[in-house]
C-alpha cells in the first residue's frame, strides 16, 4: 500500500491543545483557579486594562459637560464620533502596522501563516484591509457611537441610572468581573442568530469574508450586525452602574475586536511577549464557521454542541455537522 502523505499543517501557530473551557464552569470547583480567571485580565497587562485606564482617561479629560449633553446637538455628538474614530484607529491601526506593516515579529506566534487577501473581488477595493477599514470606520464606528450617545444623553437628563464610585467600590468591582460574562452570554446568542441562513447571507457573511483575520476585521460588519453586536451595553440603560463601566464594556465591545481578530497570539519585542492579541477560540470560528460562536468566557459553544478545541477530530466533527446543516438548506 502506499506510504499517504503528510497531512498539512493548517496553523503555522496554536496554543496547546486542547483549548480549555473557564475555570468558572470546572467541576469540581477549583476556587483557586476560577477567581484567577475572573481577575486575570484586570491585574495584568492586559486589553482589559489598556481599556480600564483609556475609559477612565475618557471620563475624567475628554468628557462634554453633562449639561451640554441635555440636548441632542451636533457639536457634541460629532465630538464623540471623532473621539470613537480616532480610538479605533490608534489601537487597530497600532496593531496592524506593528504585526502586518511592519512584521515587527515576523510570522512568530502567528496562527495562519497565510498574508491577509489581496486582488479578490470578494472585498471592497480588491484588498482585505481597505475593505475591513472601511466597513469598520462606517458601520462599527455609528453603531458605537449611536449607543454611546444615547446612554450620555439619557445620564444628563437622569433617565439612566448611574452610581457614584465613592461608596460602592464593590459594586464597581462586581461589574468589572460581571461584564465579561455577561458579554459571553449576549454574544453568543446573537451570534447564533446571525448564522440563521437567511441573516447569515444578508448580513453576517460580509464580517466571514474574512477567513484569514486581522485587527481591522474585527468590526466589519454590515450596519445590522454592527447595531445587534453593540447592543449588549443596553443593560446599563436599566441597570445601575458607573459610566467608567459602561465605557469599558463598550471599548471591550467595538475596540476588543481588534485584539481578539489581530492572528497572532501575542506582541513580541524580541522573545518577550508584551501583551495578549489573538483569540484562537475565534480563529477557528473563522476557519471553520460553525463552530465557537461564544468565547471562552462561558462555555455555551460545549453546552450546546458547537465547541472547537482545535483539535483533528474536533475538526471532522465540526465538518460533519456543516455537512449535515447544508443538507438541511
Amino acid at each position: 500500500m502506499p506510504e499517504q502523505p503528510p497531512r498539512r499543517e493548517i496553523w503555522n501557530h496554536h496554543p496547546p491543545l486542547p483549548i480549555p473551557d473557564s475555570a468558572l464552569f470546572h467541576w469540581p470547583l477549583n476556587p483557586k483557579a476560577a477567581l484567577w480567571w475572573v481577575t486575570r485580565r484586570w491585574i495584568q497587562l492586559t486589553s482589559g486594562t489598556l481599556f480600564l485606564a483609556t475609559a477612565i482617561l475618557v471620563y475624567n479629560l475628554l468628557q462634554p459637560a453633562p449639561e451640554t449633553m441635555q440636548t441632542l446637538a451636533p457639536g457634541w455628538v460629532l465630538t464623540i464620533w471623532a473621539r470613537n474614530l480616532l480610538l479605533l484607529t490608534l489601537y487597530a491601526g497600532t496593531l496592524h502596522l506593528w504585526l502586518f506593516t511592519f512584521t515587527l515579529q515576523g510570522d512568530r506566534l502567528k496562527y495562519d501563516a497565510r498574508p491577509l487577501t489581496r486582488d479578490n473581488g470578494a472585498f471592497a477595493f480588491r484588498d482585505q484591509v481597505k475593505d475591513n477599514m472601511f466597513h469598520s470606520l462606517t458601520s462599527g464606528v455609528a453603531a458605537w457611537t449611536l449607543f454611546e450617545v444615547l446612554y450620555w444623553w439619557g445620564v444628563s437628563n437622569n433617565v439612566i441610572p448611574t452610581f457614584a464610585f465613592r461608596g460602592n467600590e464593590a459594586w464597581f468591582l462586581l461589574w468589572l468581573l460581571a461584564v465579561p460574562i455577561f458579554t459571553s452570554a449576549h454574544f453568543y446568542f446573537v451570534h447564533r442568530l446571525l448564522h440563521w441562513p437567511p441573516l447569515y447571507a444578508r448580513v453576517h457573511a460580509l464580517h466571514h469574508r474574512s477567513i484569514n483575520i486581522g485587527p481591522w476585521s474585527g468590526l466589519s460588519m454590515h450596519p445590522v450586525e454592527s447595531l445587534l453586536y453593540a447592543s449588549a451595553v443596553l443593560i446599563h440603560f436599566v441597570v445601575p452602574s458607573h459610566p467608567v463601566i459602561f465605557l469599558v464594556h463598550i471599548y471591550i465591545k467595538m475596540i476588543g475586536p481588534a485584539f481578539s481578530h489581530a492572528g497572532f497570539e501575542s506582541l513580541l519585542a524580541r522573545d518577550t511577549r508584551l501583551i495578549n492579541a489573538g483569540d484562537f477560540h475565534h480563529q477557528l470560528h473563522h476557519r471553520f464557521f460553525e463552530c465557537n460562536y461564544g468565547t471562552a468566557e462561558v462555555p455555551w459553544d460545549r453546552w450546546f454542541g458547537s465547541f472547537h478545541d482545535g483539535s483533528d477530530a474536533a475538526t471532522e466533527r465540526i465538518k460533519e455537522r456543516r455537512r449535515r446543516m447544508a443538507r438541511k438548506t
